[in-house]
């Protein structure tokens, strides 16, 4: 069995111009969102190993906040999910593999979650 390492950002919340039906649209949404991305793990970590051994997990972060572009309209919120997986691919080679969770809080009415994962390996 092969080492793998995996990045994880958990819960973020973010606001996303987002959705299909008239009251969603014009107004930013709030998701909840989590990524990980799988990097195929150095030999060995050591304690002063540096960064550029792994990646920054505020990359992650990025991805899925800032990188989102200002303005576009994302009606599915698989989109918002492959952009954040592109956003993740061409920013570092060494990314083999990105989940991104996808949780719409707006329209919950008793604590469920309502939303997705789409998993996509680098092509």
């Amino acid at each position: 069995m092969a080492d793998s390492l995996t990045l994880e950002v958990a819960d973020l919340e973010v606001d996303v111009l987002t959705g299909i039906y008239s009251e969603e649209t014009g107004k930013p949404q709030p998701l909840r969102i989590s990524v990980t991305a799988e990097l195929k793990p150095a030999d060995h970590y050591a304690p002063d190993t540096p960064l550029d051994a792994s990646k920054n997990y505020m990359e992650l972060k990025f991805a899925a906040s800032e990188a989102l572009p200002a303005g576009v309209h994302f009606k599915l919120i698989e989109a918002v999910a492959d952009h954040i997986c592109e956003t993740l691919f061409v920013a570092d080679e060494r990314v083999q593999r990105v989940t991104v969770k996808i949780v719409k809080l707006a329209i919950a009415e008793a604590g469920e979650k309502i939303g997705m994962t789409l998993s996509r390996d680098r092509r």
